[in-house]
């Protein structure tokens, strides 16, 4: 079932219940494969049947959902779609992670990287240094190992096979003549630590590009479900908490997760 991701962010300012209300019956939509019954709606809202009905009445008149005239089911309508492109067109995706990282860096005190896949591979674009940054050999324009860091291990694990096998085989031709960060690892070598980034949803690197450096990285993810970004936290050991249950993932995890939310990407987790 979708997870409902309220839209205000934890503002407090006074709202239209009945408004809300209706976004919660709009969700169960977002994941639906196929057409609902009401009941289905129903269910996933949390409502009951009454209350979804006299809703999906109003969404249709609105052309925010259409109903199927044989079999009863609800979809998603046209004015849906527009909403949905007025969205994509107005949506800044660098600015909202430049917030993001900002946020993000003040609150653990680490440095924080945004990557994109360009040219070369993981290419940062935006960073935010931590309180010490005497460690720090990342800027914009830095290009990251595919195999040999936390943020290329993101995009191997949330990317095409083929993609990343190209990658690695460049990296090699490359040689000892690049500034790449991170040393490269054959394909056959990063199998395993590629299905627990996807199990994790989030990607370390062992050995360390940089002694006594940790870095953890997790992806960003858009409505087709490809990766976007890596947003990754770098910073010493000893400041920097791996575990998976430990509260410096929990903090990446959900940035990464309202970004690509915010991207139009609905978790099936």
């Amino acid at each position: 079932m979708t997870e409902k991701v309220h839209p205000r962010n934890g503002l407090d300012a006074r709202g239209v219940q009945s408004v809300e209300v209706g976004l919660g019956i709009l969700l169960p939509f977002l994941d639906a494969k196929d057409p609902l019954k009401l009941r289905e709606v129903a269910e996933r809202a949390g409502v009951p049947p009454t209350k979804a009905h006299a809703y999906l009445v109003s969404f249709r008149r609105m052309g925010l959902v259409e109903q199927d005239e044989v079999s009863g089911r609800y979809r998603l309508g046209p004015y849906a779609l527009l909403l949905a492109i007025g969205r994509m067109r107005s949506f800044d995706a660098m600015k909202a992670a430049a917030v993001a990282v900002e946020a993000l860096s003040e609150e653990t005190g680490l440095t924080v990287a945004v990557s994109v896949w360009g040219s070369f591979g993981p290419t940062v674009v935006q960073i935010r240094k931590g309180v010490d940054q005497n460690y720090i050999n990342t800027n914009v324009g830095t290009v990251y190992s595919v195999s040999g860091t936390a943020a290329g291990m993101v995009f191997a694990g949330n990317m095409p096979e083929a993609t990343i096998r190209a990658a690695i085989r460049a990296e090699v031709r490359e040689g000892g003549k690049t500034l790449r960060v991170g040393k490269t690892r054959a394909y056959s070598d990063i199998v395993d630590e590629i299905e627990l980034v996807k199990n994790r949803g989030f990607a370390t690197i062992f050995p360390r590009p940089v002694p006594g450096i940790s870095a953890v990285g997790a992806p960003v993810i858009d409505h087709t479900e490809q990766v976007q970004m890596a947003v990754t936290l770098i910073g010493p050991e000893s400041h920097l908490d791996i575990d998976p249950n430990g509260a410096t993932v929990k903090k990446l995890l959900a940035v990464t997760k309202r970004l690509s939310f915010e991207h139009g990407y609905v978790s099936p987790r």
